[in-house]
């Protein structure tokens, strides 16, 4: 696959991966920070984006009258941009076929929990629950399940037995990052194909 410039929207709740995106977009000419959307009532990250000049927005579910009317939009919102791929970061939401089709293979997930295991919300309070000694983060192509896409890159941090919810977080935030940053680079070169894939 040859290289080509790539638009890039962040789909975020509060944004808190959003600043380690940005700096890793800084530094490669291939891709351009193009659009912060967040589904939250409240994000930092909306107002981070705009403080360095991205386009950025609120885009909430409950203003529409339908799951379908609300992707529907979206999309076009997104296509509208010419944006060629869509991380989401913090983004609770799960996207059905009808938005995915408009953005085959272009749409990443950041998730904090080694795939397939602990899917969906509080994913660290899952690990821990289940007395784990390792979890991690996964970041991977998006389908229509939850957290069931194929899988890119992942990162593994240790679970000691005075952890919190908090203190786990603490430990993967930074492993999101850094795997967050790879695939978009790894995209960006034409590196990333899902095997087996028709």
């Amino acid at each position: 696959m040859s290289k080509r410039k790539i638009k890039l929207a962040v789909l975020i709740g509060r944004g808190g991966r959003l600043p380690a995106i940005y700096r890793c977009c800084k530094k490669n000419s291939l891709v351009s920070l193009a659009l912060v959307v967040s589904h939250k009532k409240e994000s930092p990250g909306v107002d981070l984006a705009k403080k360095w000049g991205i386009e950025s927005f609120y885009f909430r579910l409950h203003e529409f009258n339908n799951r379908k009317e609300y992707e529907k939009e979206l999309a076009g919102m997104l296509k509208k941009r010419k944006i060629n791929l869509i991380v989401m970061a913090g983004w609770d939401l799960i996207m059905s076929g009808e938005f995915l089709k408009h953005f085959p293979r272009q749409v990443l997930n950041i998730h904090p929990a080694l795939c397939p295991a602990f899917p969906g919300m509080d994913a660290e309070k899952q690990a821990l629950d289940c007395g784990v000694k390792y979890t991690g983060c996964t970041l991977h192509f998006v389908d229509e399940g939850v957290d069931t896409g194929p899988i890119i890159l992942q990162r593994v941090v240790e679970i000691k037995k005075n952890d919190t919810v908090e203190s786990l977080q603490e430990k993967i935030h930074p492993k999101e990052e850094e795997i967050l940053c790879e695939g978009i680079r790894l995209f960006a070169q034409g590196k990333l194909e899902i095997k087996g894939a028709q």
